[in-house]
This record gives C-alpha cells, sequence and structure tokens, in this order.
C-alpha cells in the first residue's frame, strides 16, 4: 500500500516521503496513529496545503523532545529494591519504576520511551538506559539499583 508520511518515521522515512509498505502496517500502525494517510490524490493534495503546519508542529515535538533529552542525558538516578543476600532483586525493576522516577523529578516520560533490551532488570548494580524521547533525541542515564534498607 502506497502511504504518504505525515511525519518522521524512524527507519522508515521523513515528512512527506510516499513509501510502499505492507498493508498490515499501514492499516494497523501508520494510518489509526496518524502518522501517515493513504497516498490518494486527494490526500497528496491536502498535504501539500498543510506542509507548512505540519513541519512546524514536527519541529514543536523534535524541540520538546530535546530539552527532555537535555535534562537527563548523563544523569544518575537511583532506584531501590528488596533483594536478597546475592544481589538478585525480589521482583524486578521495570519500564514503569524507571518512567515514575523521571516523572516525579518533574521530566514527563512515558514508559514505551524506555529502552531495556534485555528486559527488566533482576539484580543490583549500575545500568546504563536509553531513552528515546523521539527518534532524534535518545538520551542516556545511568540507573543505580540499590538493595532496600529496612
Amino acid at each position: 500500500m502506497q502511504v504518504i508520511l505525515l511525519e518522521k518515521v524512524g527507519d522508515l522515512g521523513n515528512l512527506g516521503d510516499i513509501l510502499e509498505v505492507k498493508n498490515g502496517y499501514a492499516r494497523n500502525y501508520l494510518i489509526p496513529t496518524g502518522k501517515a494517510k493513504r497516498a490518494s490524490q486527494e490526500n497528496i493534495a491536502d498535504f501539500e496545503q498543510r506542509k507548512a503546519e505540519l513541519i512546524a508542529k514536527q519541529e514543536a515535538v523534535i524541540k520538546e523532545a530535546q530539552e527532555k533529552q537535555n535534562k537527563v542525558d548523563g544523569q544518575t538516578y537511583k532506584i531501590q529494591q528488596k533483594s536478597g543476600i546475592d544481589g538478585r532483586l525480589f521482583g524486578s525493576v521495570t519500564t514503569i519504576d524507571i518512567a515514575k522516577v523521571l516523572n516525579e523529578l518533574g521530566v514527563p516520560t512515558e514508559r514505551s520511551s524506555i529502552r531495556l533490551p534485555h528486559g527488566p532488570l533482576k539484580t543490583v548494580g549500575e545500568y546504563d538506559i536509553e531513552i528515546a524521547y523521539h527518534h532524534d533525541a535518545v538520551a542516556v542515564i545511568k540507573l543505580i539499583v540499590e538493595p532496600q534498607v529496612d
């Protein structure tokens, strides 16, 4: 299916690109989330009329994401969890826990933007965590998981 992108989509294309994508990807993700429209003549003409508005909107989103990135990039955060003597956690530290810490410190972060490539953290220690506020604004934080002291 041919679509026209209404914003930059990571590893796919930039605003205004007309691409051929799989039908399911377009129908289930790109079109419902407002990232693309079918590349019909009417939609292409509509895009050309709204192009300046869409560019301004995208620049505002990127600017906001870069501000968040600058706030947290290189910072160190601590989370305390109950753990055993050997350093294994009772439970784990998930994206929900990390987002909660960042939100409490005044940096609005959705859990979907936090990247844990090896899954939830299950041991005490230091971890480098990527937070993708936007495809062009990825911050790296140091997260220290400490044993909870009762």
